[in-house]
């Protein structure tokens, strides 16, 4: 029997074959899933490589879900998404056709081997801030609204692309 629904932002990106086209059917999939709603999703962002700095620029984007599944539950089918899309993972920070990773579930905290809730690196970066705070400006992680944390990182050569709610359904 389903839970309650929990509130859920994802970070999803790509930066080889064609990004937006992962991201569009990533969303798709997610969304056909009957315990998971894409409730809202970012405009595409264009990033530079971070990390990993000798590679093509990022497409990347944010969004919010409602799910009735259990944090693992919604990772194991973040993962098959990946998977279904030829998602392999070779190097750190390298070159992917997709990715996408829990940012926030609900309230909760979550430190386990294989998944950590609020993801502990997204506060520093302004490719995952930018995308998000353009859906959830006053969304509080850590005691502070990601708009005031993406006010503090340096946004330098992030693009905003296509609106929101249109590119993933076009």
């Amino acid at each position: 029997m389903p839970g309650p629904n929990s509130r859920v932002f994802l970070s999803l990106g790509g930066n080889l074959g064609d990004p937006e086209k992962s991201m569009r059917t990533a969303l798709r999939l997610l969304d056909a899933h009957q315990q998971v709603e894409v409730r809202a999703v970012s405009s595409l962002y264009r990033t530079p490589p971070w990390g990993k700095l000798d590679q093509p620029d990022f497409l990347n984007a944010a969004a919010e879900l409602s799910t009735t599944l259990q944090p693992h539950e919604l990772l194991e089918l973040c993962l098959e998404t990946e998977r279904k899309l030829k998602r392999v993972r070779e190097e750190r920070w390298g070159p992917r056709l997709i990715d996408i990773d829990i940012l926030v579930f609900g309230d909760r905290i979550i430190q386990e081997t294989g998944l950590e809730v609020p993801h502990p690196r997204m506060l520093e970066r302004a490719f995952v801030l930018a995308p998000l705070a353009e859906i959830a400006p006053d969304l509080d992680v850590g005691g502070r609204r990601i708009d005031g944390r993406l006010a503090a990182v340096d946004t330098a050569g992030i693009e905003r692309l296509a609106s929101g709610r249109e590119w993933w359904r076009a």
